[in-house]
């Protein structure tokens, strides 16, 4: 993996229950891991849904192998990138070498 191609910064963060003062439960999300990637497949795809023109991104990013990037999974964790945030559709561990992690996104309808 060329160095020099991890150029972007992204966060990972992970989904948490919480618990308030007086018993409710909430989903929260907090920051594990932040570290350089190299961002693919920006294609900024549109769909049209009931008159709205809507941003449907698919990206791929690829960071450097570690203990931190191999707990990430698609059910816990999500990305954030450039200001927005991208579920986590797949986890590819490039053929198990130890070297990178590829994360297969799409973009979150706010």
């Amino acid at each position: 993996m060329d160095i020099a191609l991890l150029n972007v910064r992204v966060v990972f963060q992970k989904s948490a229950v919480v618990v308030d003062a007086i018993g409710n439960h909430k989903n929260e999300w907090t920051e594990v891991y932040s570290c350089y990637a190299t961002v693919s497949g920006e294609n900024g795809k549109e769909a049209t849904a009931a008159g709205i023109t809507v941003d449907d991104s698919d990206l791929s990013f690829s960071v450097r192998y570690c203990r931190k990037v191999v707990e990430i999974n698609n059910t816990e964790y999500r990305v954030l990138f450039g200001g927005d945030i991208y579920n986590i559709l797949s986890v590819d561990h490039m053929n198990y070498r130890n070297k990178s992690v590829k994360f297969k996104c799409q973009k979150v309808r706010r």
